[in-house]
Formats: structure tokens, sequence, C-alpha cells
């Protein structure tokens, strides 16, 4: 009878000692990642965050419930980080969760927000908010995390790229034009006619901006991509696709902002000194229905989401530089777009 008390010391021990071997909630965020926005059923609320950390190769899921005790919400669609905060953007509860970068943590929401999409740093004090179904787009003051103002655009705006002192936003959905914004005085100064629904921008080494215009849902015109000289708001290059089927997206560049990548039936990769499209993808789609597609700026490895069937949980694929699959790894519902948060950026 007094071996039992002793048995029980030693299990106790034991498991003690497991519990001090794993790894603290959240300490992988200490290291380099990929931070993931699935997306959640339209109107089911059950939008999510998850991390998926170089030092293990391996993704967390739902952490913003988990160190806030509360849903992020319906329908997140972007995450960006500045300074020690992540913005999180959720477009269909019209509002933006501010949080702490190392820890996930709360600091506050933005409220109010009319279908926000994207957003881009001005500086320190203020950045923009694209908006899906306002004509205006908003205008954030980061130092009290409060709306400060609106630009109207008479148009609905998506993608946003801010480069110097200007901001250059896209007019998606039904639209053909990229407005300029001068960032000093919150004015429209310009607009690019590009190709029919331009999708996804990014700016190569160049300070050229890449526009990547879709040709519309309906596929009634062909997709391009568009190249503008920032400087004088001109196209200086037009590559059209070959058929009105295509409907390439996701537009990425790596850190060096010398090569392209975008989605179209696979992951296709060119050069910006390239005149033409690849022929052939650096990684088919075999076996799945690619996304969303994220670039490491440090080591180039390409990321993609397979948003299978839209109801089930996901998958986030970690392929090499060279297009080599590196992991597989089981997401939430919808994962959609992500965010590097690297020491060596």
């Amino acid at each position: 009878m007094k071996k039992i008390p002793v048995i029980i010391f030693f299990l106790t021990m034991i498991i003690a000692c497991k519990k001090n071997e794993e790894p603290k909630r959240g300490s992988f965020l200490t290291g380099d990642g990929v931070f993931l926005i699935n997306e959640g059923n339209f109107m089911g609320g059950n939008g999510s965050l998850s991390y998926y950390s170089y030092d293990s190769s391996k993704i967390y899921n739902d952490l913003f419930t988990e160190v806030n005790g509360r849903p992020l919400g319906d329908v997140p669609n972007s995450m960006e980080l500045y300074g020690e905060m992540a913005y999180i953007v959720v477009n269909n509860s019209g509002k933006i969760e501010v949080v702490k970068k190392s820890s996930l943590q709360s600091v506050t929401t933005i409220t109010g927000l009319i279908s926000p999409r994207n957003m881009g740093f001005v500086n320190s004090s203020k950045a923009y908010v694209t908006s899906m179904y306002s004509d205006s787009l908003i205008v954030i003051n980061l130092n009290n995390f409060s709306v400060s103002g609106y630009i109207n655009l008479r148009r609905s705006s998506e993608s946003i790229v801010v480069l110097d002192d200007k901001a250059f936003v896209a007019n998606w959905v039904g639209g053909n034009e990229v407005m300029v914004i001068n960032t000093l005085t919150d004015e429209v100064i310009d607009s690019v006619e590009v190709g029919i629904e331009p999708e996804s921008m990014v700016v190569d080494r160049n300070n050229m901006l890449w526009v990547l215009c879709n040709g519309g849902w309906m596929r009634e015109n062909f997709a391009e991509l568009d190249g503008i000289n920032t400087v004088t708001n001109t196209i200086e290059k037009h590559i059209q696709f070959p058929t009105k089927e295509a409907s390439p997206g996701c537009l990425r560049i790596d850190g060096n902002g010398e090569t392209l990548f975008y989605l179209e039936n696979g992951v296709h990769r060119m050069s910006i000194s390239s005149q033409e499209l690849p022929s052939e993808p650096l990684i088919a789609q075999s076996g799945h229905y690619y996304y969303k597609l994220g670039i490491n700026p440090v080591n180039g490895d390409i990321f993609t989401t397979d948003a299978v069937d839209y109801q089930q949980n996901g998958h986030l694929l970690h392929y090499n530089s060279e297009g080599s699959l590196v992991s597989d790894q089981q997401t939430d519902i919808i994962p959609g777009s992500m965010c590097f948060k690297l020491s060596d950026n």
C-alpha cells in the first residue's frame, strides 16, 4: 500500500517534465514564417489566421481565436505588417483587427468600414484602405487607429501600391483604371487606363508598376499584363494573354524585384525584361486548385494555397525557389492571402 504514493509521485514528475518540454503557446511566432489568412465561408463568420513556421515546418491554425478568445470575423481578406503591429483586414465584417506582431494579442479594432480589402502604408502616421463596395479610399490615422477621412475615387478599389509620394489604386470590379493619389494632399491627381479588371499589382526594381488584368470573370476580354512608368503615369509595356479563356491572377514579385510570378493553371515565372509570357508553368497545378500565391522575398520560396472545394479545410503548399515541393500542410477553410514575417527582410 505504501508503494502507491511513490508511483503517483513518479508519474506526476514524468508528466511535469513532458509539459516543460513543450513550447510555450505562440513561441513559434518569434521565428521566421508566413501568416496565412483563411477566408472561411461567406456569412459564416469562421475566418481565421494561421502561421507556418520555418523553424518547425509546421502550421498552427486558428491563432487569432486561440490568443484573443473570440472569432476573427467574416471573410478576412489581407494582412499587413508595419512596425510592431499587424493589421488584419476583415472584408465582410467591415473592420481591421490590429494586433501585436510578436504575440497576436489584440490592440484595438477599427470598425465602421465598408467592405475593406487591402491596406497601403503611407508613413508611420497614415495608411490607405481600399473598398470593394464604396467609391472612396479610406484614410486611417495610425496614431490613434481611427478613420481620419476619405478620398473620393468615384469607383471601387482593390489592389494598392504606395511608392514615394504616390499611391496607385486599382479599380478591379468591372473597371479598367489605376488611379494615382498624391499622398501629401490625399487627392486624385491622375488615372491610367489599363486592361479590364486590374486584379493585382507589384513594383519592380526599376520602379515600374506591373498590373495584372484578368479580363473580367465572363471572359469577354483578353487578360493582359501592363507595365506603368510611375514617373510619367504612362504604360510602357503591354503583354496580352493568348486566349480569352485565360484567367490569370495573384501577381507577385521576388525580393530582388527582378522576377514576376502569377497563377494561371499553375505557377508561372517570368523576368521583368521578358517581352512575352512563359509558355509553360514552373509548377503544374496537377492534383490541386491553386487559389493564392506568395513569394518569400528573402530566399524566393514559393507558397500556394489550395482551397479544395471552398467548404472543407484547404492546404498550404511550400515549394523551394525552383518549384520542388517542400511541405504540404492542412489549413482552415479557404486559405487565401499570405504575409511574410522574416527577420532578414
